[in-house]
């Protein structure tokens, strides 16, 4: 059998491994996973030639929204997301389409202490998949941070239908206001913004989570400044292994052992 990440650029993606580890110690011997560079263009076509070993899809950008052209069925929260990180294929040939990102984020986050509140940093399709995170993790009041006003609307837009509270605050101004969890979907070039502001604020963030969902290049400068202001910082790379363990469930029918996929990621990181 035989499953894969597709994006563009996909080179860096460390999900061979964690599939990987996780078919070795499940005993799938017969499961392969690799890495494939496919544009957003090129997803119908490629995904059209793939034979009956195909079973899964890893979707990484710019795939995530394109593959709503490919699914026969889409999961609730991969709909309400606006994103589909998932490929699933079914006993009839064709695929079905799921969001993991979601269920990814709240097993990273799931441990910090928060009392209803939190700031989301960012407005994309991964800003979405958080929203809907915070709203399993029972959070009731998002300060949603972002320069993109639309996009922002959008989000809020997702928040208020499960009744959660929400306001837009200049991406300048996140840290003003602390709040106990703070999630960054940010993009490089804005997360260098966000540590600015954050060291302009002179804020402290003594009791504070971030979960920063970029795991390459760590630290990132909004993980670094923020460490250096007391949060306690969680790497994109907790939120990977835990959408990586619900994709091999939807894959193969069995339930990895996380552990042995963090270790594989501590591996290959300090590798």
């Amino acid at each position: 059998m035989r499953a894969a990440v597709f994006g563009s650029p996909v080179s860096h993606s460390l999900s061979p491994i964690l599939h990987e580890a996780a078919y070795a110690a499940l005993g799938l011997r017969d499961w392969t996973y690799g890495r494939r560079e496919v544009t957003a263009d090129e997803l119908a076509a490629v995904v059209a030639g793939l034979d009956l070993e195909w079973r899964g899809l890893s979707l990484t950008m710019p795939l995530k929204e394109v593959a709503f052209d490919v699914a026969e069925a889409v999961t609730d929260v991969a709909r309400e997301a606006g994103a589909i990180n998932t490929l699933v294929r079914r006993s009839d040939g064709r695929w079905d389409g799921a969001n993991t990102d979601v269920a990814g984020i709240v097993g990273a986050v799931a441990h910090a202490k928060q009392d209803g509140r939190a700031t989301l940093l960012g407005s994309g399709a991964t800003s979405r998949s958080a929203a809907l995170a915070l709203v399993q993790l029972g959070v009731r009041d998002v300060r949603v941070a972002a320069r993109n006003e639309a996009a922002t609307n959008d989000v809020l837009a997702l928040l208020e239908r499960h009744g959660v509270s929400g306001a837009h605050v200049a991406l300048a101004d996140w840290a003003v206001e602390s709040r106990p969890l703070v999630i960054s979907t940010l993009a490089p070039a804005a997360s260098s913004s966000a540590a600015d502001a954050l060291k302009e604020a002179g804020s402290t963030l003594g009791g504070v989570t971030l979960l920063d969902v970029v795991y390459a290049d760590w630290p990132t400068p909004l993980a670094r400044a923020a460490g250096d202001a007391g949060a306690v910082v969680v790497s994109g790379l907790d939120m990977l292994v835990h959408q990586a363990a619900e994709q091999v469930e939807l894959f193969t029918g069995r339930r990895p052992p996380v552990e042995v996929m963090f270790a594989a990621a501590r591996r290959a990181t300090i590798a």
